[in-house]
């Protein structure tokens, strides 16, 4: 006796699974600009390293005699993979197959993506384009289903699991609701194609229905929305662009909380010395300048991968790298509101240090802070509330810190671009105090000014001689700073104290 026939059944379920929607479905998916959940695997993957997991998982039927008739596969992919010769797990919704609405074998295969990089401490990788459950009810592979035991875990559970330990990163590549889209948000790294993508809670027809409004689904919930209040953090110009970005960000990161980010060696000399550091900054305090300028010209080969770039505009978030090791990097962007930490920038702040010291990545701020923005706006968006919660991230952190003082750091805001014990270097633009000069003068002394025969020439000359004490020179007599450094010099500092620091990682891993 042979098994050749139910060998056979092997190959035919596979056939049939990877047939995904059928060609109808395939084509309309590729007709609206968007790949399969299949091409995008094999286009974001080094090449052949996709292991499938759960290849014939799906609703079959069967004719009278028990023989196969059809197979709907299940619509969600997942299993191991490699991205610059790194395993990761990924998995996604397939669109063709019921409009990636989750069917019985779907769902299972999600939770267990979660599962399995938990297990094995991979980066998780999701690619999602789907709907959450339908109102029709249980699928045909599910009839008398009346719900999980009361007994079963919760599938946020293993959500919740994976993002403790492993970098969670996330595209919407197509429309995202219910279920995905929270699986889309609950990420280290949250990217969506700019024309292709929408992020929803509820889609147009349940929103007309509940508000009698008609919206589409750009307007409800596609990239401009949700690269304004957080959702997203990147915006990729398509799917292509977006795999990039994928496996940009990972290149920082180590694949789990227990190890550290791998060096990549950089021909880049630590030496480097750019002679426009000396002028980037301007004398006049009111005029802007370009931080993200500033920052290019001390990490290795000026490159600088920003995240995040449209929420919370007054400070900016990336990662590079110094020497070869990654480093988490975060500063003020003086171009909106001066830089002051608003509530967005408070909580883009807090987001990021928890990141990076989740990690193991050292974090570099580059200062240049007014303190929190103040006024009625302000005060409405809880800005006290958000403000004080980056500063206790801030204290609370374990990673290495260099805080490189380039302009301005005043008030309570301060606090949240210093760590524990951090590396303090100070450029001779920068100056510090409990407030900056032009407010604390016409608090501390309006009166006198107001008294004076010239008031405004009053208030030059208190400026003028106050202005003195917050020089960064009178803080490095009193070892307030550990060194005031030229300008040009900044990356050799800051290579030196990153290599420095690799040690202290590794004893930081101990501890875990």
């Amino acid at each position: 006796m042979s098994w050749k026939k139910e060998i056979s059944q092997i190959k035919l379920r596979e056939k049939l699974a990877k047939q995904q929607g059928g060609a109808d479905a395939v084509n309309i998916q590729h007709s609206k600009g968007r790949l399969t959940l299949r091409e995008r695997i094999d286009l974001l993957l080094d090449n052949d390293t996709f292991e499938e997991i759960g290849k014939v998982a799906g609703g079959a039927e069967y004719d009278d005699d028990g023989e196969l008739s059809s197979l709907t596969p299940a619509n969600f992919i997942l299993g191991f993979g490699k991205i610059d010769n790194r395993e990761i797990i990924i998995g996604g919704e397939d669109f063709t197959v019921k409009g990636g609405s989750p069917n019985a074998a779907g769902l299972r295969k999600s939770v267990y993506t979660e599962d399995l990089a938990v297990k094995h401490k991979f980066p998780l990788v999701r690619l999602h384009e789907g709907g959450g459950g339908s109102v029709a009810g249980p699928s045909k592979e599910k009839k008398g289903y009346g719900g999980d035991p009361v007994f079963s875990k919760s599938r946020f559970k293993s959500v919740a699991d994976t993002l403790k330990e492993v970098p969670v990163v996330s595209a919407a590549l197509g429309p995202v609701a219910g279920l995905p889209a929270s699986r889309f948000v609950a990420s280290h790294f949250r990217i969506m194609t700019k024309d292709t993508a929408q992020i929803l809670v509820a889609g147009p027809a349940v929103v007309s229905r509940a508000f009698g409004k008609d919206f589409t689904k750009e307007e409800l919930g596609g990239s401009d929305v949700h690269k304004k209040n957080g959702v997203t953090d990147n915006i990729a110009k398509n799917e292509e662009d977006a795999f990039y970005q994928i496996k940009k960000f990972l290149s920082f990161f180590p694949s789990n909380i227990y190890e550290l980010s791998k060096r990549k060696e950089s021909k880049d000399d630590i030496d480097r010395k750019e002679r426009k550091l000396e002028e980037i900054i301007p004398k006049d305090r009111k005029k802007t300048y370009e931080m993200r300028e500033l920052i290019e010209m001390f990490v290795d080969d000026k490159d600088f991968f920003e995240i995040s770039n449209f929420f919370g505009r007054g400070i900016i978030t990336g990662f590079a790298r110094l020497n070869g090791y990654s480093v988490g990097i975060f500063a003020n962007d003086s171009n909106f509101y001066a830089g002051s930490m608003t509530a967005d920038n408070a909580k883009k702040t807090t987001r990021f240090i928890k990141l990076c010291d989740q990690f193991n990545i050292p974090i570099l701020t580059v200062v240049d802070e007014p303190g929190f923005l103040i006024g009625k706006k302000a005060e409405e968006e809880a800005t006290i509330l958000y403000g004080t919660e980056a500063v206790l991230a801030a204290a609370d952190s374990s990673v290495p810190w260099c805080s490189l003082l380039v302009r301005k750091s005043f008030g309570v805001a301060a606090a949240a671009h210093f760590g524990e014990d951090p590396y303090v270097l100070a450029w001779p633009s920068s100056e510090a105090g409990a407030l900056p000069l032009e407010g604390g003068v016409a608090v501390a002394f309006g009166k006198e000014i107001a008294k004076a025969k010239n008031p405004e020439k009053k208030r030059k000359e208190i400026e003028e001689k106050l202005a003195k004490s917050q020089s960064p020179f009178p803080r490095a007599e009193a070892f307030s700073v550990h060194e005031i450094i030229d300008p040009k010099d900044t990356r050799k500092y800051l290579c030196s104290w990153i290599s420095r620091v690799q040690k202290s990682l590794q004893v930081k891993l101990t501890k875990k």
